[in-house]
């Protein structure tokens, strides 16, 4: 009998210590932001009305009526004029760079915002475990990456991975790189860079579905540091509750409405396909199915079946069917949304499928004003205006998305740790002047004289006053 006492002790001791043991690991394999750090040009690489305006004047492939889709464009586009280019324009050699330009602008952001996100944190270089970088249009050799090693000394065994050609979606796909390191091994510091290279990317020629690209995309970048190290847990930022990820490359029409191309006349650039919106709205829908039921409280979903089915049973199908149909709350689930700012029509078609109403759609809006198109990195500039606006608080949940070429829509949901300040803000010294209220573009204000003019073949630029 104590033989059979001391074995079943034995046992219960040992189940117990095993679910002891799994539950200690499942936190080493949590993912946490201890800072980021969005990257701010000098104001010397602001660009104004007046200095768009001049670069479009030296392309001398452009008549009447690129003009007049130039500027239609930029005046939807929700951009205004405080945004950032690479130093190549303001040189006036935007149709002739060099691989240098490229290294130049990714080194510029990188350095800076890695200084900073150390520096805040006070982690030390030799501490970084995974280096985790991405740019999709510069592809340098060595890799960018080992331009990050070299300028920080970092350890010889550190892991790296350099990607590319994964457009605006690459930041949530570094961050899933560096998630699976961290559900990995313990006691990991992980560096994530995300950017785009504009100064090897800009297209001088005519082709307007490929010279839209120069009217939206700016400079900018961010430098993410995620650990999964318990005893840094209280200093962290954001934990990462889920990530879902979409790649409909398998379509013809998704695989060829982003892609890097020459027009007819052998001058490359980034070309956009008409069917674009339809093949975002495909991936975002697919995205959503999946990361709906991680994310929302079983009794919401319960409601929107309920509701559906009910809904079904007395319509039926059709179209008015189809507008009057229940709609799903995502604000049971989540208080703040990051949207990828690529343009009004982005924030718009998001906001109209989630139902969300301007405050939540203000910082994105807010983000592609001020900032622009900054790609991959947008998200984490939202994600700052949220910051700077105290609107971050201790158990919030915050919902980003992200789209990119291929086609990829990639989303994700994060919980705040604690009441983030603000402290050193790439908002900082502008978030008292917004939201921005509406007004005529000041594009529209400087260029109205461009659709006044009729004759293609008599065109005449007008001179600034």
């Amino acid at each position: 009998m104590d033989l059979f006492m001391s074995l079943f002790s034995v046992t219960v001791l040992l189940l117990i210590f095993l679910i002891w043991k799994r539950f200690e690991d499942h936190k080493d394999r949590d993912s946490y932001i201890l800072d980021y750090q969005c990257y701010k040009p000098t104001d010397d690489r602001k660009l104004s009305t007046k200095h768009c305006g001049e670069i479009i004047k030296r392309n001398k492939n452009l008549g009447l009526l690129e003009y007049k889709f130039l500027l239609k464009a930029v005046v939807s586009s929700g951009i205004g004029e405080e945004t950032y280019g690479p130093r190549i324009m303001f040189e006036g050699r935007e149709e002739k760079p060099s691989v240098k330009d490229g290294i130049l602008e990714m080194e510029a952001f990188s350095y800076d915002c890695i200084d900073k996100v150390l520096g805040r944190t006070g982690i030390h270089p030799s501490e970084i475990d995974v280096l985790v970088m991405n740019v999709s249009m510069l592809a340098s050799l060595p890799s960018l990456t080992s331009y990050i090693v070299n300028r920080y000394k970092l350890r010889e065994d550190i892991k790296s991975f350099n990607l590319t050609g994964m457009g605006c979606s690459a930041s949530l796909i570094s961050v899933d790189v560096a998630r699976n390191i961290l559900k990995t091994y313990k006691n990991v510091n992980a560096l994530v860079l995300t950017s785009e290279c504009l100064s090897t990317n800009w297209y001088s020629g005519k082709d307007k579905s490929m010279i839209l690209a120069n009217c939206l995309f700016r400079s900018g970048g961010c430098a993410i540091l995620m650990t999964n190290k318990r005893f840094l847990r209280d200093r962290a930022m954001l934990k990462l509750k889920c990530l879902q990820r979409i790649h409909h490359g398998g379509y013809d029409d998704s695989y060829g409405c982003c892609i890097e191309k020459e027009d007819e006349e052998g001058r490359p650039g980034f070309y956009l396909s008409r069917s674009l919106p339809k093949v975002a709205t495909r991936a975002f829908v697919d995205n959503l199915k999946l990361i709906t039921p991680k994310i929302l409280p079983a009794w919401e979903l319960v409601r929107y079946g309920i509701l559906t089915l009910v809904h079904n049973m007395r319509h039926g199908s059709g179209k008015a069917a189809e507008e009057e149909k229940p709609m799903i709350n995502f604000r049971t689930g989540v208080d703040h949304f990051c949207i990828h700012t690529g343009g009004k029509a982005v924030i718009d078609g998001i906001g109209n499928s989630l139902r969300l109403n301007e405050y939540e759609l203000e910082p994105a809006r807010m983000t592609l004003h001020r900032f622009g198109n900054t790609s991959a990195s947008s998200l984490w500039y939202v994600l700052s205006y949220l910051e700077a606006k105290k609107r971050l608080k201790k158990g919030h949940k915050v919902l980003m998305f992200s789209f990119g070429a291929g086609f990829q829509c990639h989303s994700c949901l994060w919980e705040v740790m604690r009441d983030l300040p603000a402290i050193g803000n790439v908002w900082e010294e502008c978030i008292d002047r917004y939201p921005h209220k509406n007004q005529l573009s000041p594009f529209m204000q400087k260029f109205a004289w461009i659709n006044e003019q009729d004759d293609p073949d008599n065109f005449v630029i007008m001179e600034e006053p």
